[in-house]
């Protein structure tokens, strides 16, 4: 086994692991009670899931054909920034909508954070 074998073995295996990622994360979204825990779902392990495809997938030509691409680089950036800020943002329009929250919901720490500030004003 030489070292550009390795090299391609190392990529899919992290490419491997990012659409387990991606499986476990549609696994999630079907099976979590309500939109909070499936948005949970959906943003981050889904993140970590591109994250690792698009890594596996920069690391297979970086090192097999020395070539750094650029547009790669630009898509885990982006994926990385714009996935978990988008999911805080639905959530929390959901739950100033009134979504309810599931019965199994122990704490709710927003509540008496937005009370605080309402009180405030």
């Amino acid at each position: 086994m030489n070292i550009s074998a390795i090299d391609e073995f190392v990529a899919a295996f992290i490419i491997l692991v990012g659409s387990m990622m991606s499986f476990l994360s549609a696994v999630g979204i079907i099976r979590f009670p309500d939109v909070y825990t499936r948005a949970h779902a959906a943003t981050k392990s889904s993140t970590l899931a591109v994250l690792l495809t698009l890594s596996g997938v920069f690391l297979y030509f970086w090192l097999n054909e020395s070539l750094i691409s650029v547009r790669l680089l630009l898509g885990i950036i982006f994926v990385f920034i714009t996935a978990p800020v988008s999911g805080h943002l639905i959530l929390r329009a959901a739950y100033r909508s009134n979504v309810k929250l599931t019965e199994t919901t122990s704490e709710d720490e927003l509540k008496s954070a937005l009370e605080n500030k309402n009180n405030d004003e």
